[in-house]
Parts: structure tokens; C-alpha cells; sequence
């Protein structure tokens, strides 16, 4: 393997394939790591997936993954004279069993039909069918102004991420396909990972930052289809979870 180069799902790759497609984060040295991440020195590698006996880490990175591909849908499904603004998906919380994203999209109100649930949850499907890799990226504090100056929200989260948060003036960005927002991470690999998905509910909220829509979904993981179990977990999320908006 090579320093910065290969990462822990080149490593999978040399082990065995079925370690390559069923890893989804990996532990280097005891840290949480992205699998698509460069490796930065020799190490001890650990690779994570679903069925570890305790998954909590993996689950977490599945539901931060859900949460940041909503943003990427959210921002591709209204019509071009709709202004759509990311604003922050709060932290995941798996008891609430549903994955959000809080959008400041400049209606005053909106209700959307279950037609129009049922298109944004075809969008979700037609990403992840894509098997897109989540890729990591640390960046300047500057060139993340500058990639997000059209959205006032992430431009006023940045100076706060890079001097509390980062420590070294640096910001974490993840990128799918053309889609790139800020999060801390780790996520899952790549898209293949997210099985059956749904959106659930867009939920009007008032916040000290102002008026957002939160949108709301329900995930499995790919592999762990229940067909009876999952339209009551759909159910469950079509009423509001009330999370604290978060960077």
C-alpha cells in the first residue's frame, strides 16, 4: 500500500471481495475513517460493516450518509425560480428513526402532496442506485467561502467550523457526483450502501437562524430489507422529530 495514496478500500480490495463490498467505514489506529480516505501511515486497519456485533459506529455513518444525500436531492427537485439554500442536517439520531435536512427554500408555505413525497423518494432511489463513492475533503477556510458564497447559511458556518471546531483553519467537505456539502463525517463508502428508502414528511420549523422546511426520511441498509417492518418505521417518521439544528 502507499502513503496518501491507497486507502482502506484498496486495502479490502487485496483481502477479498466480499470484504470489499461489505466493509462500509473502517477503523485506522482506533479512529473512524472514511473508506475512500488515503491512509497516512502504516497503521492498524479495521473494517466495519453492518453486521458487527455492535454496528453503532457504522449506523451512525449510515444515517449521516442518508441525511447528506437528502441535501443533494433536496437541492435538484424544485423548479429553477425556487430558491433553494441548504441550511445543516443536526447530528444523527437513530432512536428517532428518521433521517432529516433543514432547507431554507423561501416559501412562506408548503405542503407537499404524497405524489411529490413519492418523486423526492425516487430521486433518493435513482442517486444511490448510482453506487457513487462519498469522498472526503479537507479544504482552506477560504476555498470553502468561496464554494458555498451563494448560501449566506453555510458561509456563516464556516468561520465558526474552521476556528471552534477544526482547530487548524480547515473545513471538512464531502462530495457524491457533482453534490458538495460540509460535514465532519465519517460516511458509509459509497451510495450502494443505502437499501430501501423513503421520504416521509417536510416539516415547516421556526429556528434562531430563521424559517426552514425539514425534510424527514427512513432508510435500511442494502441487505437488510424487512418488508413488514418497514412500513411501520414509515409511519413512525411521517410525524415531526424535533432535533436541534446543528453544524
Amino acid at each position: 500500500m502507499n502513503k496518501d495514496i491507497s486507502t482502506p478500500f484498496n486495502c479490502a480490495q487485496h483481502m477479498s471481495e466480499m470484504l470489499m463490498r461489505r466493509s462500509a467505514l473502517a477503523l485506522v489506529d482506533k479512529t473512524l475513517w472514511d473508506m475512500h480516505r488515503p491512509l497516512e501511515s502504516g497503521c492498524q486497519l479495521e473494517l466495519l460493516h453492518f453486521k458487527d456485533p455492535d454496528p453503532y459506529h457504522v449506523n451512525k455513518a449510515f444515517w449521516r450518509t442518508c441525511s447528506f444525500l437528502l441535501g443533494a436531492v433536496a437541492e435538484k427537485i424544485f423548479k429553477d425560480n425556487i430558491s433553494v439554500k441548504l441550511h445543516s442536517f443536526p447530528s444523527p439520531n437513530v432512536k428517532s428513526g428518521s433521517f432529516v435536512y433543514d432547507v431554507d427554500i423561501g416559501l412562506e408555505s408548503w405542503q407537499p402532496s404524497e405524489a411529490e413525497l413519492r418523486i423526492i423518494s425516487g430521486e433518493m432511489v435513482k442517486l444511490c442506485r448510482q453506487e457513487l463513492k462519498l469522498e472526503r475533503l479537507s479544504v482552506d477556510s477560504e476555498l470553502a467561502l468561496e464554494m458555498f458564497e451563494d448560501n449566506r447559511h453555510k458561509s456563516q458556518q464556516i468561520p465558526h467550523i474552521a476556528s471552534q471546531i477544526s482547530h487548524d483553519n480547515k473545513v471538512i467537505l464531502y462530495r457524491v457526483g457533482d453534490h458538495v456539502d460540509i460535514s465532519r463525517g465519517p460516511m458509509v463508502g459509497d451510495t450502494s450502501f443505502i437499501g430501501r428508502c423513503t421520504f416521509t414528511a417536510v416539516h415547516k420549523i421556526e429556528t434562531d437562524q430563521g424559517q426552514f422546511y425539514r425534510f424527514q426520511g427512513v432508510a435500511l441498509p442494502k441487505g437488510f430489507l424487512n418488508a413488514a417492518r418497514f412500513p411501520s418505521n414509515t409511519n413512525i417518521t411521517e410525524s415531526y422529530t424535533p432535533t436541534a439544528v446543528a453544524l
